[in-house]
C-alpha cells in the first residue's frame, strides 16, 4: 500500500510539474505581420494572420515565422504574383523567420509594460541575418502582446529590383508585428 501511495504522489508530483514547466512556454495565438514598400511611383502593403510563435519566458528564448505565400493585400493579383515568385521565390523560400534570446533581463510573468530587445537570426528568402529587434511587450492577465517595428533591406536577402520597377519598389521595406502569446 505504501508502495502504490509513493507511485501515484511520484506521478502527481511529475504531471503538476510538467504543467508547470508547460505555463512557462508561451505560443502565439494571434498575430498579424504586415509591411510596406515607399516607392517614389507606388506604395505597396501586404498583411498576414498567419503568424506561428513560441517563447520560452525563462530561458528567454523565441522563435516566429510567417509563410510568405500567406500575405494579403497587394495593389493587384499580379503583384502579388511578382512578390511571390519573382522576389522572394516562396516555392523555395517558403517562411520568414526569426529566432532568438531576449537580451533584457526582464520577469515576463509579471503584468506590465516592457521595451526589449531581441537578438537572433532574421531569414528572409533563405539569407539570415543577425539583428536586434527592438520590441514593446505588454503583460496582462498571464498573455503577453509583442508589438515591434523595423526595416528589411532587400540587399540584405539578396532580392533584386530590376530595372524596369526601380520606382515602384522600395530597397527598405517597413515591416509591423503584433502577436498576442498565451501559455501552451
Amino acid at each position: 500500500m505504501k508502495q502504490r501511495s509513493f507511485v501515484v504522489a511520484i506521478l502527481l508530483f511529475s504531471f503538476t510539474s510538467l504543467f508547470a514547466q508547460e505555463a512557462k512556454i508561451f505560443s502565439v495565438k494571434s498575430g498579424k505581420i504586415s509591411f510596406q514598400s515607399d516607392a517614389p511611383f507606388e506604395t505597396i502593403r501586404a498583411s498576414s494572420n498567419d503568424v506561428k510563435g513560441l517563447l520560452e519566458i525563462e530561458k528567454k528564448l523565441f522563435a516566429f515565422k510567417v509563410r510568405m505565400e500567406s500575405f494579403d493585400g497587394f495593389n493587384s493579383s499580379l503583384q502579388k504574383e511578382h512578390f511571390n515568385e519573382n522576389y522572394i521565390e516562396s516555392s523555395k523560400f517558403p517562411e520568414a523567420t526569426f529566432n532568438g534570446k531576449i537580451i533584457e533581463d526582464v520577469d515576463l510573468t509579471k503584468d506590465g509594460n516592457y521595451t526589449i530587445r531581441a537578438k537572433g537570426n532574421f531569414t528572409v528568402h533563405g539569407i539570415s541575418q543577425e539583428r536586434i529587434i527592438k520590441s514593446d511587450v505588454a503583460v496582462k492577465n498571464g498573455k503577453i502582446n509583442i508589438e515591434s517595428a523595423f526595416s528589411v533591406l532587400l540587399d540584405d536577402h539578396n532580392i533584386p529590383i530590376p530595372k524596369v520597377v526601380k520606382d515602384k519598389l522600395s530597397s527598405e521595406i517597413n515591416v509591423k508585428v503584433n502577436c498576442e502569446l498565451e501559455p501552451r
